[in-house]
């Protein structure tokens, strides 16, 4: 009896089969088989169990692996995938710098798996399965993702509603659809550069980091497939599934990751004038001379090197010595344009093939390097002389090309460089290139070499969402396009500067450079020619250009308080100053897609103007009450609109309950102003904002040394409560005034400011 069991069994678990309750008991109850029914049953269940456990070798490109499943966070589950050696043993992850230390607890270590692994990481559950590798995340009832090994070197995974992220450049706005091979691929004219950062985000729930090794995403296919770009032995894959339940968790379990944002140095927040091909030393100071002048607020003038134009700031190509045709007496000049609260920031290009280290503090023994082969702390170095003089910041060009690494290293360079010479002083740079990470060390990225068209302005707005996404809150694009062509008039560069006006960069660069200047327009002529491609010399007496971006630099300077708040909030959430609608109605279908406007912080809405010749702007509003920036009308959200627009005009609007704070208009970011600061508050629902100060330009907010004001805004009671927290500082240049405003209504209120617990009624 127990033998004939036994072979029954033996012949279920030879055939997959599975016996129902019924057919156990229909089985066991015939007269025969009523003898030793103990050990027929334990015998049945003894094999089915072992059916149920039999174990497959975990496989990696065809071969045996390892999988090493960790719970990061309630919301980020990591995977790794470690092909095995001729020993058995995992072979490490290829060194990287990408990621910083945070605690991975295992949950699963294993290099063969049984038909359903199962494991629970806080509200999250992780299902595994051989034979294709098959992971699946769910949370309750709902699967978050379902990833699928399908090819020796690919992995699918779900993409039912919109793809963002992925970095910069490509098509845009939803990536679905596209081949992304994530590598170095020289893509100007519309798009501008290939920025890429291997963070894909699924607006219905997910998000998916691949560490190492690089990958590409293929999005064109029903499913969406990231896929390995090698497979050199011990090229181990590391990813991580994100299960957001607000959108801005990706955000944080991104930083959670690979570092939190600085909070850049005040003036960034600023207009930054570059140039290109330099008449002489005269100029250099008639720009800057014209700037204060004419009361066009700017901060920071940005010189291109000698090379890529006849008479830059050096030399020549990688050269950090000055040109005497540009700049005679650099230390005099440096000097006289500080005191006309300048910053003086210089283009460097050319970087080594391979830069290498972990910190500018190491030494390393320079003989030892290579051309291509070069140490962090020696390449700084180099920069030290110049940089002494008084530069407060770079503009380190090119680079492309370069491995992931070097690219990482070369954004710390940038940071970790100057800090080593000025150790208490923010350092600020702005880069072509960059990767995943390069927000902890600044990570500021401009779109790269684009041409001057109406088309690529309509995709830049897309372009510095995605970005904002999925790599640095910190972005900005030439205003006015690069290359110039004859679609480059005072229409398209006034509409491109609008935009440039709610990007984190504000800059303006590009050849023909002279028509970048805001008095460039109506001049007459072009300036120094630098491109077969050349705008319409009748384009040239436009008067109305100057007085539309003087009036978009004065908006700029007024929302400093509002903008450096803005940067704070990167630092602490890792929130981009450009936001997706989607962060904040991610369950508005039509918000969710919208990618030709965007939310500056959480309260402006930027709708710009990207078609030649608009009178009108057909945008959407979210649900609830906005109100016109500019006129103050008030209207109901949830549906598209169409506002009418002249040449000086963007359209803006604010959400009901938004609390912003103006500033007087200043010429440069530090300058000291009486005028008070006004709070406007939009009414209809109730609000609050944090205002936060520090020095604006130390790392003492490392430190602690910041502050937070909370005011709050009860629109039924028509009550605003202005109160320092416990922590509250002088940093200077604290109003002494606050006006109070209520948008719409048009009352106001003014009160000395005392740094005190303010109560107001209206």
């Amino acid at each position: 009896m127990g033998i004939f069991g036994l072979v029954f069994c033996w012949f279920c678990v030879k055939s997959d089969f599975s016996l129902s309750n019924r057919q156990i008991n229909a089985f066991l109850g015939r007269p025969k088989m009523k003898k030793n029914i103990s050990i027929t049953i334990i015998g049945l269940f003894i094999f089915q169990s072992i059916s149920a456990i039999r174990a497959e070798p975990v496989k990696y490109s065809g071969e045996p692996a390892e999988l090493t499943v960790y719970h990061v966070s309630d919301k980020t589950i990591g995977f790794k995938i470690s092909p095995l050696d001729s020993n058995g043993q995992p072979q490490p992850l290829p060194p990287s710098t990408m990621l910083i230390d945070f605690e991975r607890k295992i949950l699963l270590q294993k290099k063969e798996l049984t038909a359903s692994e199962k494991i629970t990481a806080g509200s999250l559950n992780i299902t595994i399965s051989p034979s294709p590798l098959k992971i699946v995340v769910s949370r309750g009832q709902k699967t978050i993702q379902e990833l699928v090994w399908t090819e020796p070197n690919v992995m699918s995974f779900q993409t039912n509603a919109p793809v963002l992220g992925l970095g910069e450049g490509e098509k845009q706005f939803d990536r679905r659809g596209i081949l992304h091979p994530m590598d170095f691929r020289w893509n100007s004219g519309v798009y501008g550069s290939t920025v890429s950062s291997p963070l894909a985000i699924g607006t219905e729930g997910w998000a998916i980091f691949v560490h190492t090794p690089q990958v590409g995403f293929d999005l064109r296919g029903k499913a969406g497939n990231f896929f390995v770009q090698s497979n050199r032995p011990g090229n181990s894959l590391e990813f991580f599934v994100i299960a957001w339940q607000q959108p801005a968790d990706v955000l944080s379990e991104y930083n959670r990751l690979t570092g939190t944002p600085v909070v850049p140095p005040k003036w960034t927040m600023g207009y930054m004038q570059s140039h290109r091909t330099l008449a002489g030393p005269n100029e250099v100071m008639d720009v800057a001379k014209t700037f204060r002048e004419k009361k066009l607020p700017c901060d920071a003038l940005i010189y291109l090197g000698t090379g890529y134009c006849p008479n830059g700031w050096n030399t020549g190509h990688n050269s950090l010595e000055f040109n005497p045709k540009a700049f005679d007496k650099p230390a005099e000049m440096i000097s006289e344009l500080i005191q006309q609260h300048f910053k003086v920031i210089l283009h460097k290009n050319q970087p080594p093939r391979n830069l290498f280290g972990l910190s500018v503090k190491e030494s390393f023994d320079e003989s030892k390097q290579t051309r291509n082969y070069v140490h962090i702390s020696n390449y700084w170095k180099r920069h030290i002389e110049t940089f002494s003089l008084g530069v407060a910041g770079w503009w380190p060009d090119d680079g492309d090309e370069l491995p992931q690494e070097s690219k990482l290293a070369r954004h710390r360079v940038y940071y970790e460089g100057p800090l080593s010479t000025r150790p208490n002083v923010r350092p600020w740079n702005l880069q072509r290139t960059g990767v995943a990470g390069v927000q902890r060390y600044g990570g500021w990225i401009w779109s790269g070499d684009i041409d001057g068209r109406w088309e690529t302005l309509k995709q830049q707005v897309s372009i510095g969402q995605n970005y904002s996404l999925s790599l640095s809150p910190f972005w900005g694009t030439d205003t006015g396009g690069f290359y110039p062509t004859r679609e480059l008039t005072g229409e398209l560069y006034v509409r491109w500067f609008q935009f440039s006006t709610f990007c984190p960069s504000f800059r303006s660069h590009g050849r023909t450079w002279h028509l970048r200047l805001p008095w460039g327009w109506n001049t007459g002529t072009l300036g120094v020619i630098e491109d077969k491609r050349i705008p319409d010399v009748n384009e040239t007496r436009n008067p109305l250009v100057e007085p539309i971006c003087k009036k978009y630099l004065e908006l700029r300077y007024s929302l400093l308080t509002y903008n450096y708040g803005l940067c704070r909030e990167a630092r602490d959430a890792g929130l981009g100053l450009i936001r997706a609608l989607w962060l904040y109605y991610p369950n508005d279908p039509a918000a969710v897609v919208r990618g030709d406007e965007y939310l500056w912080g959480r309260d402006i809405l930027v709708a710009p103007v990207i078609e030649k010749g608009a009178t009108e702007r057909k945008l959407y509003l979210p649900s609830g009450i906005w109100y016109d920036f500019w006129t103050k009308e008030k209207l109901t959200g949830g549906k598209e609109i169409t506002r009418k627009v002249d040449l000086e005009t963007i359209p803006l609007y604010v959400r009901a309950g938004a609390i912003i704070p103006f500033d007087p208009v200043r010429q440069y970011t530090s300058q000291s102003v009486d005028g008070p600061l006004t709070v406007r508050i939009y009414t209809g629902a109730d609000g609050s904002y944090k205002w936060y100060q520090d020095d604006g330009q130390s790392l003492n907010y490392l430190k602690g040394e910041f502050s937070f004001t909370n005011i709050k805004w009860n629109d039924k009671d028509k009550t605003l409560v202005i109160e320092p927290d416990d922590k509250a500082k002088n940093f200077g240049d604290w109003p002494k005034q606050i006006r109070v405003e209520l948008a719409a209504e048009g009352k106001a209120q003014t009160v000395d400011w005392q740094g005190k617990k303010i109560d107001l009624k209206f």
